[in-house]
């Protein structure tokens, strides 16, 4: 006896279109046999409509009331037979109270973007603007599931083994030196993929790359009229489509193809992809800015509203997701296990991850739900989870950030104290010394480990390293906010002279402290984190804020890896250091004792003299030796590294500590010594001429090898 799946076939129609009752899960638009099934959700909505257009069309092809009878719950869904999945974008219109006191903002003047579309139209080209005249500039897409993966799987590379490089997409090959065949794409970051490997980075974290709008700011250069964007692209429009200009082939509807091609690649030379995701916000802004998608759909539900329907506004830039909200918390949800699964992203970087612990009046929750589903969900069970411990409220949580286990954050304090260190400032070696071990004053009171730590000296919000060391004060006049805009504790020194200069002493200076930097990140335990363009003394000309710049200044400039090869021929031997010693990659925070008995501690401190530290205010030179018989629990023994960091301006003469193993010591970089001198291949380090003592010089680092 056959059996007919009767959910296959229309039940009604309705203006020439075949409809039936939808399932209400998943959200979003499915294709399922026969057709679509469209599900959107509204707890406060009276009405619904489907609005269909095809690919391009100013105007509707149809617009199709959801009856009362497809709706469950809270939920319309409606499926729709013989559409062209490859020709057809889609809205909804929504009637409801408009009553902003309330937290209600329906407008069924407006078509609304779906929140789960898969691909969105209408900003298909960098830089073109919307026309926002017609009636839906936002276009939700249909996506078919074909991308061949091959036998693509995400890496699961131990966090403890990574070394992350923050990109931007678009700059990592806008400028004309990049000589890439599409600039500014995913494509085109392809072509890059063999300079990363040669790098020595083995993972990518992508500043946001979720459809955003670049030109929703509205303002100009206060010299020149040009107008200004929003770049980096903290500003969602749709949380799981990815952003149409960043693809070449966009303007063809293709970005999703060329996203997952790009991590295809990067999987293949062994580079893992975390993206960073802004969950504490959308693009709508507050009550002045545009209806695009969640205002219309329920405000009250998606947004973090006051008693009188204002908007909260932790995120500093108009509204606040109300993250803990069960349906927002579902999409969340939702939409990382979209990325993991469909796209085989290695991991995730949470834009001011504080605001998902906050409860929907903004007061900070023990127990984040979100968070803590987050950390156990089984289909992120392998992904990285990072957390950005802050926001722009005023919550500051590094090193208290609910982890469960599970999640990283990015550590502030230690950006802060090796900044300190690196200016000379008094009363740091203590402080050093706990960075160094990967923060175990932070991390270590409730079980995490090392690898709980982010280190990182410079990112993409604030100073590059090249104006860390050239610059005392921002210089953000450009962005056309009177200098107001960006942070102002810099902990930066200029070396001797503010901005460009051609003293050659100042120069040098600059470049010691650059590679130095550099240094202590690649000997810190934890996970290492380099902002784009560092390795080669990429400059933003004093500008902490380049959020806004689409120019010269905010693209990898390509002509640096020549000009600037010093430098980076030292990033990537230090790179490929680090890579080479397992004692450096601990993923327990080391004991400072003996605990396996081999006569000598895992790590020990110590001065100008060996095993006599100096931890007074007034010390600014610190030494530490790691015994590489403890790596991997002394099973896969590693070479012991002796490393002196002198923040002194005068170099100072420091006694050397016998290696723990034997050996002789070696010398695999000395920030103070002159090219071709301030390091060596790894495996290939000379011998160090006199074994009981050497010259550290000012403000620079020795690290030495025991072999």
């Amino acid at each position: 006896m056959s059996r007919q799946r009767i959910d296959i076939y229309p039940q009604r129609t309705h203006g020439g279109f075949r409809i039936r009752a939808g399932r209400p899960l998943p959200f979003g638009a499915t294709i399922v046999p026969g057709g679509v099934n469209f599900s959107v959700f509204s707890r406060q909505a009276t009405a619904a409509s489907l609005v269909l257009f095809e690919k391009g069309a100013a105007e509707p092809l149809a617009e199709i009331p959801f009856p009362d009878e497809f709706r469950t719950g809270d939920v319309f869904a409606m499926t729709v037979f013989d559409l062209d999945v490859e020709r057809i974008e889609y809205g909804y219109r929504l009637h409801g109270p408009m009553a902003p006191a309330a937290g209600h903002r329906f407008d069924p003047s407006v078509v609304l973007l779906d929140p789960y579309a898969k691909a969105i139209a209408g900003r298909d080209v960098w830089g073109e603007p919307a026309d926002w005249n017609r009636c839906y500039p936002y276009r939700a897409c249909l996506v078919p599931d074909d991308f061949d993966w091959e036998d693509d799987r995400p890496l699961q590379i131990p966090i403890q083994d990574l070394v992350i490089y923050e990109a931007h997409v678009r700059s990592m090959t806008r400028h004309p030196s990049a000589g890439v065949t599409r600039p500014g794409t995913f494509a085109g970051l392809v072509e890059k993929i063999p300079y990363l490997k040669e790098l020595g980075v083995n993972c990518i974290e992508l500043m946001p790359i979720f459809e955003f709008d670049e030109l929703d700011g509205g303002r100009t250069h206060p010299a020149t009229g040009e107008p200004l964007v929003n770049y980096w692209g903290y500003n969602t429009v749709g949380f799981f489509a990815p952003k149409a200009g960043y693809a070449a082939t966009g303007r063809l509807g293709m970005q999703v193809d060329e996203l997952k091609a790009l991590i295809k690649e990067l999987h293949r030379s062994g580079i893992e992809v975390i993206l960073d995701v802004v969950f504490n916000h959308t693009a709508e802004g507050n009550e002045h800015g545009r209806t695009i998608s969640f205002r219309g759909l329920d405000n009250r539900t998606y947004y973090m509203l006051t008693p009188e329907g204002y908007y909260y506004n932790f995120s500093g830039v108009g509204n606040t997701l109300n993250c803990n909200d069960p349906v927002v918390r579902g999409m969340v949800l939702d939409c990382l296990r979209y990325w993991a699964a469909e796209y085989h992203v290695d991991g995730f970087r949470f834009d001011l991850a504080s605001i998902l612990g906050r409860d929907p009046c903004g007061r900070p929750l023990a127990s984040p739900p979100l968070v803590e589903a987050l950390a156990f969900d089984p289909i992120l069970g392998k992904c990285k989870l990072i957390a950005e411990a802050w926001d722009a409220g005023g919550l500051y949580q590094v090193g208290s950030f609910p982890a469960y286990g599970r999640w990283a954050e990015w550590n502030g304090k230690y950006r802060d104290a090796v900044r300190r260190f690196l200016r000379s400032d008094a009363g740091m070696v203590g402080e050093l010394a706990q960075c160094i071990q990967g923060s175990p004053h932070l991390y270590g009171w409730n079980g995490r480990g090392p690898t709980a730590s982010i280190n990182f000296v410079t990112c993409h919000d604030g100073f590059t390293l090249h104006d860390l060391v050239s610059y005392d004060h921002k210089h953000n006049e450009p962005n056309g906010e009177d200098n107001r805009d960006g942070g102002d504790d810099n902990l930066s020194w200029n070396s001797g002279a503010e901005g460009d200069t051609t003293d050659p002493g100042i120069q040098a200076l600059r470049l010691r402290r650059m590679k130095t930097a550099f240094a202590i990140l690649m000997v810190s335990q934890g996970v290492p984190m380099i902002l784009a363009g560092d390795e080669v003394g990429r400059s933003q000309h004093g500008n902490n804020n380049y959020y806004c710049r689409d120019d010269e200044l905010s693209w990898f400039d390509w002509r640096l890896t020549e000009s600037r090869g010093e430098l980076l021929r030292f990033v990537k031997r230090c790179i490929g250091f680090r890579r080479r010693h397992p004692a450096l990659r601990s993923s327990r925070h080391l004991a400072n004792g003996d605990p396996l008995g081999l006569g000598s501690s895992d790590i020990s401190w110590h001065g100008v003299r060996a095993w006599d530290a100096d931890w007074s205010d007034e010390s600014r030179l610190l030494a530490f030796m790691l015994d590489g018989r403890y790596a991997g629990g002394g099973r896969e023994p590693d070479e012991s590294i002796y490393v002196a960091m002198n923040a002194w301006w005068e170099p100072l003469t420091v006694a050397l500590p016998a290696p723990p193993a034997g050996g002789t010591w070696r010398v695999f970089a000395n920030t103070g010594a002159e090219a071709p001198g301030d390091c060596w291949e790894p495996g290939e380090e000379p011998p160090l001429p006199d074994q009981r003592e050497m010259l550290v010089g000012p403000r620079s680092v020795v690290i030495l090898v025991a072999r």
